[in-house]
């Protein structure tokens, strides 16, 4: 039997299409499917004997009364706004200023993207050492070599959590910046032209012309970030270990620690199956909201 040009068609896209949807369900779906069976099941490592009962939905009551839990989400909620609302603002500076012509524009461009090559571990053991509290840079910019008015940044609750804000502003602001001056290079020439004829000033051309077109590609860097934000976890491993007092304890390493430190596998599922339908959820309602009022019923 000989096939058709369609059939031919559909055969070679299907060809096409099938490694990468095997890809996606083997690495994709199959873990979020396991985590969820996890999930509905008590399971201590260091108690194997125990088995793996099937205690339906018991491990979520016992995650909806845990404090430490709850106070995870919302540093983890806090965190999201506050990094990803300052990088979302620096990244538009630094797509700003690298979108303009000047010499030596080629080796700025490079330098603003070492923060977001270097990787996340090696910049959360850079900022440890910063925000030291007897040789970090940070204090002795303030006090030299009084090493007696030294101060422990990072056993303040307050210093702590704007430590790791810091850390990763620091570090995906360029990010952020790269995914703008894509979108500010899609900007036509003509309508700066155009705005200038009409008698348009720097800022009116900005406000007019040049934040309306930008808005797709701020809302790509804000849900970007934004789910980057929600699953973190490098960073608190790294600077705080969640302290003082579970002041920088977020989601993704409270999980962490339940599951490995504590064997409970059954319940610190239950956690990473919480940040992935928070995460999801945070994702579908900028493409819903915010994308429809961007790009209209289409969106």
């Amino acid at each position: 039997m000989t096939l058709g040009a369609s059939a031919r068609d559909k055969l070679f896209v299907a060809a096409l299409l099938t490694p990468c949807l095997l890809f996606v369900v083997v690495f994709a779906y199959y873990p979020i499917a396991y985590s969820f069976y996890l999930s509905l099941h008590k399971i201590v490592l260091s108690l194997p004997a125990l088995g793996q009962p099937f205690v339906g939905l018991e491990n979520y009551r016992t995650l909806l009364r845990d404090g430490v839990a709850l106070r995870s989400l919302t540093n983890t909620a806090l965190f999201a706004f506050f990094s990803v609302g300052l990088e979302i603002l620096f990244g538009l500076l630094i797509a700003l200023v690298i979108h303009r012509r000047f010499k030596g524009r080629g080796i700025v461009r490079a330098a603003v993207l070492v923060p977001w090559a270097i990787p996340t571990v090696v910049t959360s053991q850079m900022w440890r050492f910063i925000f030291n509290d007897k040789y970090g840079l940070l204090n002795f910019a303030l006090h030299g070599a009084d090493v007696g008015s030294y101060t422990a940044w990072l056993a303040d609750p307050g210093f702590a959590f704007g430590a790791i804000v810091v850390a990763d502003v620091w570090k995906a602001s360029a990010f952020a910046g790269l995914l703008i001056l894509a979108g500010l290079q899609g900007i036509p020439e003509e309508l700066y032209e155009a705005a200038r004829i009409d008698g348009a000033n720097a800022w009116q051309r900005f406000r007019r012309v040049t934040l309306p077109l930008l808005k797709p590609a701020i809302l790509v860097a804000l849900l970007f970030r934004t789910m980057d934000a929600f699953r973190v976890f490098d960073l608190v491993f790294v600077m705080t270990q969640g302290g003082p007092a579970d002041a920088t304890n977020v989601l993704q390493f409270y999980g962490y620690k339940k599951i490995f430190a504590e064997g409970l596998m059954g319940y610190g599922s239950t956690i990473s199956v919480l940040v992935f339908v928070v995460t999801f959820a945070v994702a579908m309602m900028y493409i819903r909201v915010v994308g429809t009022r961007l790009f209209g019923r289409e969106a």
